[in-house]
């Protein structure tokens, strides 16, 4: 089969040495998950797509540490415990022993879980001459737009199992930045198999980690198939087979859904949340997911480098009628980037009321009195933070027509759409962002930094070196009220400049089958199938 499964080349399209049976087969002793849209890869390294993340973060790997948003603290993973040194500039992770990674047709591990993993799984983004550094892009905006990749000097190895990471800085986020989906680690042995192959790029689409589940097959648009990894080091998943069948159309999801081809489907359509309530088959799920929707501007084209423009923009939407007819009631108006969730939010208005007649005033002072042509870019799937891009899009074409602006909406394929908004091609943009931890700097560094707008993650490709102080300053800082105090000074800095307009925090919501249990809907990451089940004689 090895031979076979490495054909693969540039193209993520994975061909299997027989016939791929149906979803339908799983059902007796596995899970079928229909997803929105394709991963970009199996390695969340490489991006910040939801998609890739709830397709393999929590499935395929582990982390050195976890967040646990019940009791509101970091938790050992692959790391059994951890100590600060040096004023908060260095930390000592002790590692867990006897983890074993997968074995696959294309990989058999000869050892465990040990520190050369940890070093590789860092050390590949880190250094620059690393040899995996440029496989498959070698953009990795997370660790770049959250100023990771600046803040680690060096993973030093102190025996098997023990690494100490050195750090430029102390810095508040730090723990909960390795907490985050992408901050997973990778087999070392398997990456130096690959590169005595020649064929280095496979590590991020045949994929090996330590997690519950273990890579099997991939076809693009249509599937990718799991199984339970028998050697996992925590409880064992109850589930043998997980199953994602790419279904984009969201009625064609519900009505998997309700003919039991899914057994779980993620953002269930908004208007029939109600009559899925009804149904004894189905149930809905949901939880306050620190999220953000927001309309990005290009700042780097005109006229969006101007931002007396950007303001009128702000003012001419009704973000309000917004909210009602796309969120049905199920989210809330942003009054700035952090959602009510974060302990460093303020219910102090500080966006941009609607107001057509200051728009077009904003707009004429701008030497614009006539309006102009512009293009909204909406996003082909659904997200936690926006159930329909492209309605929302239609509704804000009219506002904006109110004031003389023609707008066009664009829109592609989700993977292309992400590598053209990377490359700038966009007027503007309807997307956001899902918290990856509990920390107010996970709303700022990687949506509007400097380094952001390097990675691709900025997709206003504002820079502002000010902006990016008042970020160091805070992470900087002990005391959460002072803390506090400086992310006020970042909200009124967004409001000011306006390079986005935050539009809504949304509820999350999954719906799945009466007789499916413990599927996860956490409330910073992706989801989560290691305590998934299947109840029998469930009654309706």
């Amino acid at each position: 089969m090895l031979n076979k499964m490495m054909v693969a080349g540039s193209a993520l399209f994975i061909v299997a040495c027989g016939p791929i049976d149906e979803a339908s087969d799983v059902h007796h002793d596995g899970l079928v998950y229909c997803s929105e849209g394709n991963p970009e890869s199996f390695n969340p390294q490489l991006g910040t797509s939801g998609t890739t993340v709830d397709a393999t973060s929590a499935q395929l790997y582990d982390r050195l540490l976890d967040y646990d948003a019940k009791l509101q603290q970091f938790v050992p993973a692959l790391a059994r415990g951890w100590q600060a040194f040096d004023k908060g500039t260095r930390y000592r992770f002790d590692l867990r022993e006897n983890v074993q990674f997968h074995t696959t047709d294309w990989f058999t591990p000869s050892r465990s879980f040990n520190a050369k993993d940890v070093i590789f799984s860092f050390e590949r983004w880190l250094d620059k001459k690393h040899p995996y550094h440029d496989v498959n892009g070698g953009r990795y905006p997370f660790f770049r737009s959250s100023g990771l990749i600046n803040l680690i000097e060096r993973v030093e190895r102190v025996d098997d199992y023990t690494v100490d990471f050195h750090l430029k800085r102390s810095d508040s986020s730090f723990l909960a930045n390795l907490a985050t989906d992408f901050a997973v680690i990778l087999s070392e042995q398997y990456a130096t198999q690959l590169l005595h192959q020649k064929t280095p790029e496979q590590i991020d689409r045949f994929p090996v980690g330590t997690g519950p589940f273990e890579f099997e097959l991939f076809r693009k648009d249509f599937i990718i198939r799991y199984h339970a990894h028998e050697d996992y080091w925590r409880e064992q998943p109850e589930i043998k087979r997980l199953v994602y069948v790419i279904t984009p159309n969201a009625n064609k999801r519900m009505l998997k859904l309700l003919t039991g081809e899914c057994d779980v489907i993620p953002y269930p359509l908004i208007n029939e949340l109600s009559k899925l309530d009804h149904d004894a088959e189905i149930k809905v799920g949901s939880s306050v997911s620190p999220n953000i929707s927001f309309w990005a501007f290009n700042t780097q084209q005109p006229p969006f480098d101007n931002v007396l423009v950007r303001q009128a923009l702000a003012h001419a939407i009704n973000r309000p009628a917004i909210i009602q007819t796309i969120y049905n009631g199920n989210a809330r108006l942003a009054t700035g980037m952090l959602p009510e969730t974060s302990w460093a939010y303020s219910p102090v208005q500080q966006t941009y009321p609607y107001d057509p007649a200051k728009a077009r005033a904003l707009l004429e002072q701008a030497g614009y009195p006539n309006g102009f042509s512009m293009s909204i870019w909406a996003m082909p799937v659904q997200r936690a933070y926006n159930p329909n891009a492209h309605r929302m899009a239609e509704l804000m074409q009219s506002d904006l027509a109110q004031v003389g602006v023609q707008v066009n909406i664009v829109s592609y394929e989700w993977n292309t759409f992400r590598q053209r908004l990377v490359a700038g091609e966009h007027d503007s943009v309807l997307i956001g962002w899902v918290a990856d931890n509990a920390d107010p700097d996970n709303f700022f560094r990687p949506i509007l930094s400097c380094a952001a707008a390097r990675s691709g993650n900025n997709r206003a490709l504002w820079c502002n070196p000010e902006f990016d102080q008042l970020l160091v300053d805070a992470i900087a800082e002990s005391d959460l009220d002072q803390r506090k105090h400086l992310y006020q000074f970042v909200e009124d800095m967004v409001m000011q400049h306006a390079p986005l307009v935050p539009i809504a925090n949304s509820l999350r919501f999954q719906a799945h089958r009466a007789d499916i249990e413990g599927v996860e809907l956490p409330p910073y990451g992706g989801i989560n199938f290691r305590y998934a089940r299947r109840v029998n004689d469930v009654p309706l």
